[in-house]
């Protein structure tokens, strides 16, 4: 069993749920994010959390997958502060719905100070909840940025085995682990961390606190990219505890304290029907058989 602990499945098409589900995923967080093109009004942000909250947990379920989610305003629209401060005020709702594991993703992009702004914000409301908290590392200058995304945390009195820092690399790994914090990793196809590069930390790192996910959006991304990662970490000799750690136990264990995911969400084997409506409408198409009974899981074959 694969838990993706970070998966915006908004840009995906059930073709993906499919293949997760078969891939072995019995569980995936979406973190709320950037859509590409900037939100010019709350009113959009609004309909955006509706979506993960609702609709988007409806469609996973219809494939076998239990969905979750993380709420929260990102760093790249934090710099328009007319929108960050209407988001900012329909957040705490929203973080209190069923399903929501964390604050986040949120954290730097340029590393402006609106962004420290509402950075410092965001980790006040998880305070507040007693949610875990998702940091996005910056693309550039990832190293300082991380490094201050932690200082900030420690700051705020966060303690460090409730944030999950991510996007993570070889320049940033040691300075996570050492302070405490789970260091994630978004296995990319061709950017970010790769699959044999992952392989090559945990050898060195191990499983205690580091976490995989696909960070699969709308861009070149790969929603397999966790139980690809954990089948080559298998052939090259990483233990079954360690891949068993980062691809599952450790997601579950600190978005668990949100007291919203639990393993017995799934455990028993999620039973599909879909049948099922979601606001009058269904997933399928053109007389397509309704599938009833237990999600199919087949072995994932790396080729």
């Amino acid at each position: 069993m694969f838990i993706d602990s970070h998966a915006h499945m908004i840009s995906r098409t059930t073709d993906d749920y499919q293949a997760m589900a078969a891939a072995g995923v019995v569980a995936l967080i979406e973190p709320s994010f950037w859509i590409g093109q900037p939100r010019t009004h709350v009113g959009t942000y609004i309909d955006y959390l509706s979506h993960i909250v609702s609709f988007e947990r409806f469609r996973a379920a219809q494939f076998g997958i239990r969905h979750y989610c993380t709420i929260g305003l990102n760093s790249k629209e934090a710099n328009n502060p007319e929108l960050a401060e209407g988001v900012m005020e329909i957040l705490p709702a929203f973080a209190m719905k069923e399903g929501v594991v964390a604050i986040g993703e949120i954290g730097y992009d340029e590393q402006t100070p609106l962004e420290d702004k509402y950075f410092r914000a965001q980790l006040e409301l998880a305070k507040d909840l007693g949610l875990p908290v998702m940091v996005h590392t910056p693309h550039r200058d990832k190293k300082k940025g991380t490094l201050r995304s932690m200082d900030v945390c420690r700051e705020h009195g966060i303690a460090p085995d409730m944030v999950v820092i991510d996007h993570n690399n070889e320049e940033t790994v040691e300075d996570v682990i050492s302070r405490g914090y789970w260091a994630a990793f978004s296995i990319y196809p061709s950017t970010k961390m790769g699959n044999m590069r992952m392989v090559e930390l945990l050898k060195r790192y191990g499983g205690a606190q580091v976490i995989l996910d696909s960070a699969t959006d709308w861009g070149i991304s790969d929603p397999l990219a966790v139980p690809k990662t954990a089948a080559l970490a298998r052939q090259y000799g990483v233990s079954e505890e360690a891949i068993r750690k980062v691809t599952y136990a450790n997601a579950l264990e600190v978005y668990g304290r949100s007291g919203q995911m639990l393993e017995s969400d799934w455990i028993d084997g999620m039973q599909i029907d879909q049948t099922q409506l979601h606001e009058g409408n269904s997933i399928l198409r053109g007389g397509r058989e309704a599938l009833i009974g237990a999600a199919p899981r087949n072995n994932l074959v790396i080729e």
